[in-house]
């Protein structure tokens, strides 16, 4: 009996010649919402009496196990690149892996295969994913590439002869096959419909492993409604397919009962939730906030303009609740509106302009994280000029400033480039601009709630957030992790602030129960007997 949400290779009633590729378009069809839950699986285990066996039967199996496929008997590490979804994906990988009886290791050296899931967004994205692949063959360790790169990009070179899962997460399939025989590949890049319309993902209930316990990444849909002529990421993900409200609901609900106290909400375009099942963003954010504990926070994911606009006051309303952080990605990419019109962006700047007043009108302290390419093919001096005013501008306290780069197969790669050291020089101009300002010197001094979830890069203090999503780091003590304190702000930086604890002022925990574990597999662990 297998904790599996997946089927064994060998149960399977599929021919999968060893000399080729084998693609399984939907293989979800195969093990869907008829099977076991997850608690179910762990309640069959109880009634589980293994059988005695012989001393000589005992030491058979020791001279196989070096070859052995049974669960349990292999290590995997993996290593995720790219955005939230990516991360949520990776968590889901990990999670079904453990239920399967893999144990995952934060050690490549002593794993016996490399689990690579891709970020296609940006060359050097690709090019660290490629350079793993490579290190793994030259460590002889089995591999297995997930995510955005080999959904979009399935034949190229260097993915040649390898196990290959696209953005579907049914990472066991390749696993078992892969471990059973090397020299077999299986390819599963399809991708979950009904009648027709393609779904929002892979189940919301499956296992997972969250990276911090403390912190659920719950990707609301997938793919979008826009064709930007950069991206590589819609080659991947496709068009817009959204989750149920009630399934998102049921998958945040169990997640507070996990322990969890922060809600990340994520996609390719949260603004554009809804559309393609008769609802929207605002609807779904407005039956989330039900059901999260006092104390505890959402962060609503990165939206475009043209999908936010007609949802302005609505937004406005919710992420002034106490419970979402007034927070928000919308990327511009460029100022200029023939650039943003080359890039098929479907907005213009003053959609961008209208989004932002709005929103810092009536969401006093919002915080509006923005992306900006620079060097754009066709981006002239004068477009890139505009870019530079509007950041002088709105001196965004988040800005994150992407040089450009072609990326194979896209319609921008196809047009006239502008020279490198142009692209270089203009990157660096405005990421001088953007490290002249200090967005939070007229924080020092505030008294903040932030709730604390992290540990820093240098693991000399704990990060916290406060309303605004602002970082700020706290002393590193035990009792303030996954609570709520409150802190007098004595220190500004260009992207933190530090907190120092008010005395007599006691941490507020938000969770309705215990964290999971480092480690420990959603969704399997709490059964009640």
């Amino acid at each position: 009996i297998h904790l599996l949400p997946l089927i064994l290779l060998s149960d399977f009633q599929i021919i999968m010649p060893s000399a080729c590729d084998s693609l399984i378009d939907d293989i979800e069809d195969m093990v869907s919402f008829s099977d076991p839950t997850p608690h179910e699986r762990q309640l069959a285990r109880k009634s589980i009496i293994p059988r005695s066996r012989k001393k000589k039967e005992v030491l058979i199996n020791e001279e196989l196990q070096a070859d052995s496929v049974i669960p349990g008997t292999q290590k995997i590490w993996m290593k995720t690149w790219g955005c939230s979804h990516n991360s949520s994906d990776g968590e889901y990988m990990a999670g079904q892996l453990a239920a399967s009886g893999y144990k995952m290791t934060d050690d490549p050296t002593e794993a016996d295969l490399w689990l690579l899931n891709s970020c296609t967004v940006k060359n050097p994205a690709e090019d660290h994913f490629r350079n793993s692949i490579k290190k793994a063959q030259e460590q002889q360790k089995k591999v297995v590439v997930a995510g955005c790169v080999p959904q979009a990009q399935p034949r190229m070179d260097y993915l040649k002869g390898l196990s290959i899962i696209g953005v579907s997460l049914y990472v066991c399939v390749c696993v078992h096959k892969l471990i059973r025989n090397v020299g077999h590949s299986v390819r599963l890049l399809g991708q979950k419909k009904d009648g027709g319309r393609r779904l929002g993902g892979a189940r919301l209930d499956l296992p997972k492993i969250r990276r911090n316990p403390l912190i659920e990444i719950i990707s609301i849909n997938t793919g979008c409604l826009n064709a930007c002529t950069y991206c590589k990421t819609k080659h991947a993900r496709g068009d817009l397919a959204s989750y149920p409200i009630e399934e998102l609901v049921e998958r945040a609900r169990q997640s507070f009962q996990e322990g969890v106290c922060e809600i990340w909400l994520t996609s390719e375009d949260t603004g554009a939730y809804g559309r393609d099942i008769g609802t929207d963003l605002p609807t779904l954010l407005w039956q989330l906030v039900e059901v999260i504990p006092e104390g505890a926070m959402l962060r609503v994911g990165m939206t475009n303009p043209p999908y936010i606009l007609e949802h302005l006051e609505e937004m406005a309303k919710i992420l002034n609740h106490p419970r979402v952080y007034a927070f928000l990605h919308v990327p511009v990419q460029s100022a200029s509106d023939s650039v943003l019109m080359d890039m098929k962006r479907e907005y213009c700047i003053d959609d961008f302009k209208r989004v932002v007043d709005f929103l810092k009108e009536r969401v006093p302290g919002i915080t509006i994280a923005t992306d900006i390419i620079c060097g754009f093919p066709g981006e002239t001096e004068e477009d890139f000029q505009e870019t530079v005013d509007l950041v002088k501008c709105y001196r965004f306290p988040s800005l994150f400033i992407n040089q450009f780069y072609p990326r194979p197969g896209t319609p921008a790669a196809k047009m006239e480039q502008v020279p490198a050291h142009v692209k270089k020089q203009r990157t660096k101009k405005l990421s001088h601009l953007f490290h002249s300002y200090n967005p939070y010197d007229h924080k020092v001094g505030e008294r903040q709630h932030v709730l604390v979830t992290e540990e820093s890069f240098d693991a000399q203090y704990y990060v916290a957030h406060n309303k605004f999503y602002e970082q700020v780091l706290v002393p590193q003590r035990a009792e303030f992790k996954g609570k709520m304190i409150e802190v007098d702000i004595y220190e500004a930086g260009k992207h933190f602030l530090r907190g120092r604890p008010v005395e007599d002022s006691k941490p507020f925990s938000p969770s309705i129960a215990a964290p999971l574990q480092k480690g420990e597999v959603s969704g399997l662990m709490q059964v009640n007997i």
